[in-house]
């Protein structure tokens, strides 16, 4: 995280059509934490399966990711497998993950375009 304001929301879900807002999912688990403590986020009790996660780091804490222009994003993102962002998010494909039945750890790199 560039800073510690605001809080970090982080979404898991297996419903490509869903990804990478996770709004709606039957399929999904969301997670909030303060951004000066987010440097691990932790999803308990995952059914096996392909999912895909996104993160939005969420600086004014308003529920929704800022843009500039309605475009260009304000706060910053990541998602699993570091798939790219090219005009806009990532296919559940490029970002999809396997998760087993044990714990597992996926690194998410953050991206700040301002």
């Amino acid at each position: 995280m560039r800073n510690h304001e605001g809080v970090v929301r982080a979404c898991m879900t297996r419903d490509a059509d869903r990804f990478p807002r996770c709004q709606g999912s039957t399929q999904g688990y969301h997670v909030v934490v303060p951004a000066g403590q987010a440097t691990t986020v932790r999803f308990n009790n995952v059914a096996p399966g392909k999912y895909a996660i996104a993160v939005l780091h969420d600086e004014n804490d308003n529920g929704k990711a800022d843009r500039v222009l309605g475009m260009m994003p304000r706060e910053g993102f990541g998602f699993s497998n570091d798939a790219p962002v090219n005009m806009g998010p990532p296919a559940f494909s490029e970002a999809a993950i396997d998760v087993g039945a044990t714990s597992m750890r996926q690194t998410i790199r953050m991206r700040y375009m301002l």
